[in-house]
């Protein structure tokens, strides 16, 4: 949706990202005691064995994930789904092609994703990506991070049990970073076939499309909310490569802003139960390799308006923690991290605590 790094920008996802934010916060000193403890326990790694994996999703029933990850021996991301509770990843994708921003239906027997596997010059592309990465290991030297608006990219929803592929979209250039509603009715997406990426809106089976933005610069990462009536995404239109969160009513006609700094602010997710949106964000206006962490904010619903409110920093390791979800009940919660031992990007999970702390920040 890791890229929700999906994700885009879902990792699914960073688009731009050399640019300035600012969270209005003081720098922590080296020595000062860690947030975390407050709001994440039992935090443990749930993805191995891959080069890189991330921006994963929960079954409705919470006990499988799914998620996007490098395998070993070939250059694009490739979608997989486990057992939360441990096993061997099963490939969802073809094997070929970039892929990205997986999420189950509503009964958990089918899997949405997005796919380039149609490319008709794929074995090019693949060569092309293999050159590249061989290059980064000759020389030391690794390209600055930035997503691939792949034009032969398409949604598609697979069935686990017959392994039938459905093709839901099929106009020219990407359409990705695709979320269902709650109910299983409509699927939010990103697409930019008409040469700017916007939002857009359909049912299920890919019929009744509906276009919801069309400003200018990228509005992406759309997730539906669980009363069914917002549709939350990340957007530079404010200023290319700034992201702000926004929300958006479903059928397009009201839209607020949430977050308003010189920043980055990137894959929001609702939580399903309570007023609270979580996102990935890092300060880019200082000097240095800014550093990427969770924040968490409460906002204030009403019959026609989403307004925002305080802010918390959930994270605030040295690695970047990027791509929040939260499981089925909220009780958890899961995130891509590069707070390995070899400090690749993988599919972390813990217990999850409400604030009950003064805000990081006020709105």
């Amino acid at each position: 949706m890791l890229m929700r790094l999906h994700t885009f920008l879902s990792l699914a996802t960073l688009i731009a990202i050399c640019t300035a934010t600012s969270f209005a916060q003081d720098q922590e000193t080296a020595d000062a005691p860690s947030v975390e403890s407050k709001y994440l326990a039992n935090v443990r790694q749930v993805t191995s064995g891959m080069v890189k994996a991330g921006e994963g999703y929960f079954s409705p029933d919470g006990k499988r994930i799914v998620y996007q990850a490098v395998p070993p021996q070939y250059p694009f991301y490739q979608i997989y789904t486990q057992p939360l509770a441990g096993g061997e990843p099963e490939l969802v994708s073809t094997g070929r092609g970039r892929t990205t921003c997986a999420y189950f239906t509503v009964d958990g027997k089918d899997i949405l994703f997005a796919s380039s596997h149609r490319d008709p010059n794929m074995k090019q592309t693949e060569e092309e990506e293999v050159a590249k990465q061989e290059e980064e290991r000759r020389t030391g030297q690794r390209r600055r991070y930035s997503w691939d608006f792949d034009p032969y990219t398409d949604i598609y929803v697979k069935d686990m049990k017959s392994g039938e592929l459905t093709r839901l979209t099929t106009a020219q250039g990407y359409d990705a970073e695709g979320a269902f509603s709650y109910d299983g009715k409509k699927i939010a997406f990103c697409s930019d076939r008409d040469g700017d990426p916007d939002l857009y809106i359909m049912d299920a089976d890919g019929s009744n499309l509906k276009q919801l933005t069309n400003a200018k610069g990228y509005d992406g990462g759309p997730f539906i909310s669980p009363n069914g009536k917002w549709i939350v995404f990340r957007s530079d239109r404010k200023q290319e490569g700034f992201l702000q969160i926004y929300v958006i009513s479903v059928d397009g006609e009201r839209e607020f802003q949430l977050t308003d700094n010189v920043g980055v602010n990137w894959a929001p997710y609702w939580h399903p139960t309570q007023p609270y949106i979580i996102w990935a964000g890092a300060d880019h206006s200082k000097p240095g390799r800014p550093n990427y962490d969770l924040w968490l904010m409460k906002y204030e619903e009403t019959d026609d308006a989403i307004k925002p409110g305080p802010i918390w920093r959930i994270t605030d390791s040295p690695a970047a923690d990027v791509l929040p979800v939260f499981s089925p009940d909220g009780k958890k919660l899961m995130w891509t991290s590069t707070r390995t031992d070899d400090h690749s990007s993988q599919l972390f999970i813990a217990d999850f605590t409400f604030p009950e702390d003064e805000p990081t920040e006020e709105k």
